[in-house]
């Protein structure tokens, strides 16, 4: 990854992101399979949060039978009627998640034993025209909980969008979202609009899609339902209560009829992306709505991935914009995933899953097959809001914040650990799937063992190598504030 891009973190760009007073945030890149470089279907996110200091853990939730009756309940009072069975998922909780001064667990990202992945949530904003044409729901749908009912459930991505669509209609919703799912076979985006309206989108396997938070589907056909999925009646509703000047099924605009298109808030990221994968396109800065989707002009590779969501706008028009500051991986990101779904490798093997915590511009995506995972490192499920020296969120957001306090002369340091350990993940990857693919062709078992344990390495390796980092700048931050002495001076000190 290029050393100017993947130190966002540190850049001006970051330092102009202090000053907004955002809350919403979050941004996504989905890739359909043949637009990737491995042939994955990819589904990528910053989580960005309201304050800089957030530390999130790692959760296996097993497999198991449930009690007739079952409800699966959340603090903001909604309540889905569990399956029989609850599968078995992994969730990236906030790390106050599991108790009662949370809102909710805030799972947020997380992968079920039938290799479907969800990303929730992008958050947005829903015009004043939506809201009051179908007021939000206090016990609906929030961000807090949709990975948490989705994931036990869902055998497909299709599935789960079904699942959460059905939900919205009954419950309705709680705020406005944009949603990530996935399986080996496709990706699908979809938007909550208001308090029971939402609709979703297949990705197109050639193409991707890029989000920010504002609601991006528009010129869809609402009778393309191998394609789009919708709340029931959504036309019909928005011709009602003019949220539109015209309603067209066949080039249906969800996001001008319930979001606020044209923020430059959203705009720019979604600018910035996408003259990063199709640069080949000239396209104006700050126009109201850009493509839906676009072909890359190569293949994506997670490297790319990794190298968007860090990006600022240096090098691009938007540089010379004055208010032009909000980019990609800003400090108060507290982490990001890259979930790659393949579809041949070996079921527990499928989703290969990229992590980084804190601002992904000082971090290192680290690599983990999370349905081979039988234990959870203790990195992942150390910390909290406050500064330890266990957690992986705290490793990386001490090397990021020691950094900062000069960036000309730590940033190259940083960047140059981070492009070696992050560069040495990628390159192994390929060699790491090979073996373990044959190894479970003679014993699953062995192979899944093996997956689980260089899953586990993989996280300690990189926590310790971001300790080994903090030593370092501190070591040598110490000696800068060592007084300088006139050789007179120095030699009165040592006779002393």
């Amino acid at each position: 990854m290029q050393a100017k891009l993947s130190l966002s973190v540190l850049g001006a760009a970051l330092l102009t992101a202090f000053a907004t007073d955002y809350a919403i945030a979050c941004s996504s890149v989905v890739v359909g399979k043949n637009a990737s470089a491995d042939g994955a279907v990819i589904i990528s996110r910053n989580e960005d949060y309201t304050i800089n200091n957030w530390n999130k853990k790692l959760v296996i939730h097993p497999r198991r039978d449930t009690d007739k009756g079952e409800m699966i309940s959340f603090k903001n009072g909604l309540k889905v009627t569990a399956p029989q069975t609850m599968l078995r998922y992994t969730g990236l909780m906030d790390w106050n998640g599991d108790t009662t001064a949370a809102d909710g667990p805030y799972e947020e990202r997380g992968v079920n034993e039938f290799n479907v992945a969800v990303s929730a949530t992008n958050s947005m904003d829903i015009n004043d025209a939506a809201k009051k044409a179908d007021p939000l729901v206090d016990s609906g749908v929030i961000e807090a909980d949709i990975p948490s009912f989705v994931l036990p459930m869902a055998k497909s991505a299709r599935e789960a969008v079904e699942l959460l669509g059905k939900t919205v209609t009954e419950q309705g919703a709680g705020e406005g979202n944009g949603i990530l799912l996935a399986d080996t076979k496709e990706a699908w985006y979809m938007e909550i609009g208001s308090g029971h309206h939402w609709i979703a989108v297949r990705v197109p396997q050639d193409k991707y899609l890029f989000v920010a938070n504002g609601m991006r589907i528009h010129d869809v056909n609402l009778a393309d339902h191998e394609n789009v999925l919708s709340s029931p009646g959504l036309a019909d509703f928005v011709a009602k209560n003019k949220l539109l000047d015209h309603v067209d099924s066949k080039r249906f605009n969800f996001a001008k009829a319930f979001g606020s298109v044209g923020d430059r808030y959203n705009v720019d990221r979604e600018w910035l992306g996408q003259h990063m994968l199709t640069p080949s396109l000239a396209q104006k800065v700050r126009e109201q709505q850009y493509p839906l989707f676009l072909t890359p002009d190569r293949k994506v590779s997670v490297a790319d991935i990794g190298r968007v969501l860090r990006a600022n706008f240096q090098g691009t028009e938007l540089a010379q914009v004055k208010d032009a500051d909000r980019p990609m991986g800003v400090d108060r990101t507290i982490e990001t995933h890259v979930f790659e779904l393949r579809a041949d490798m070996p079921k527990e093997l499928q989703v290969l899953t990229w992590q980084a915590f804190g601002s992904p511009g000082a971090a290192v995506f680290m690599p983990m097959y999370e349905n081979a995972m039988k234990d959870v490192p203790s990195a992942l499920r150390a910390g909290t809001d406050v500064y330890e020296g266990q957690s992986a969120y705290w490793a990386f957001r001490a090397d990021a914040t020691l950094a900062q306090t000069n960036p000309g002369k730590y940033g190259p340091v940083l960047a140059g650990w981070q492009n070696h350990l992050e560069g040495a993940f990628l390159q192994h990857q390929s060699m790491v799937d090979h073996q373990l693919k044959k190894l479970y062709a003679q014993n699953p078992q062995a192979a899944l063992a093996e997956a689980n344990q260089w899953s586990n390495g993989n996280v300690l390796t990189a926590v310790q190598s971001a300790h080994d980092v903090f030593q370092s700048l501190m070591t040598d931050m110490t000696k800068s504030t060592e007084k300088k002495y006139t050789p007179a001076e120095l030699e009165k000190i040592k006779a002393l």
